[in-house]
């Protein structure tokens, strides 16, 4: 069990005063960035996915 206290202490101690936590200002920016490239990665997969729906479409269509 003095293990498992130590190791709870060890990383409360860790999170605390050894971790690097980002600013707010940095957090939005990097949340921002991260909506915008989920957006666009979205349409692009979307337009893929239209893409090749029509086009099998079509070609199931000629048979």
């Amino acid at each position: 069990m003095d293990k498992v206290k130590s190791y709870i202490n060890d990383t409360i101690e860790e999170m605390r005063f050894k971790v690097s936590w980002p600013k707010f200002a940095e957090l939005q920016k990097s949340s921002v960035l991260v909506l915008v490239g989920s957006v666009v990665f979205a349409i692009v997969v979307g337009a893929m996915d239209f893409v090749y729906d029509t086009a099998l479409s079509w070609f199931y269509s000629q048979f």
